[in-house]
């Protein structure tokens, strides 16, 4: 492991920040991993992580997805349970599967999503699903009546992020198999989204450095786009 990265490492210029279409070539070859390797966008940002104004708590549709399907269980009522299945929701669960969360700790899906009369009962479950990031929340869009866009949406590759306590934002936007232009347009998509949430009280540069790395590969800036 240690002369693998070492050597890839001397692939990448320490001391130069890439152009986008660049790095992205560069992510690529430099990922010779016997699988195939999520590609990720890190970025510092220019906020104070401690205020609560500051947050950065949002979702982007990838144009492309992730390269991940993700398994999404939907919590409803009796009335919306064909309306979630046909919408796409891998699991369907109700009132009694919350209780067996509750009792066992076991999850089995990847997003949750829930109708609004659903959130109530859903609170006996939280202290399982909140520490996983799988309880759903309207500021991420996992709330809401429209199952079949809320759904939908995150079948095409909807996914939410947020801040972390040092103020970097991690994000996956693809797999190395994904062509250029295409990890290039959800790159620009999630970099976008970012800026569109930038705080109203934040100061100073907001997009303060953008690296992009693949599964253990080598660490690549690039330039702010």
């Amino acid at each position: 492991m240690g002369k693998r990265m070492n050597d890839l490492r001397t692939q990448v210029d320490k001391t130069k920040v890439y152009s986008l279409e660049e790095a992205i070539t560069l992510v690529k070859s430099t990922s010779n991993v016997k699988f195939d390797a999520t590609v990720e966008i890190h970025m510092h940002l220019g906020i104070n992580p401690k205020k609560g104004d500051q947050q950065i708590r949002t979702t982007v549709v990838l144009p492309h997805g992730t390269g991940k399907i993700k398994k999404i269980a939907a919590f409803v009522g009796p009335n919306d349970e064909a309306t979630a299945k046909n919408a796409g929701a891998d699991f369907v669960l109700g009132e009694e599967d919350i209780k067996k969360i509750k009792d066992t700790g076991k999850v089995d899906f990847d997003v949750a999503v829930a109708t609004p009369e659903m959130m109530p009962k859903l609170a006996p479950a939280a202290k399982i699903l909140g520490p996983r990031g799988l309880m759903p929340n309207p500021k991420t869009d996992t709330v809401g009546t429209d199952l079949n866009k809320i759904i939908g949406d995150l079948k095409k590759g909807k996914a939410s992020f947020k801040n972390d306590d040092t103020a970097n934002i991690h994000q996956a936007v693809g797999k190395v198999s994904f062509t250029d232009e295409q990890l290039q347009e959800n790159i620009l998509a999630f970099v976008e989204k970012v800026k569109k949430a930038k705080p109203v009280s934040a100061k100073g540069t907001y997009m303060q450095s953008m690296f992009l790395t693949s599964t253990m590969g080598p660490s690549i800036k690039i330039s702010i786009v």
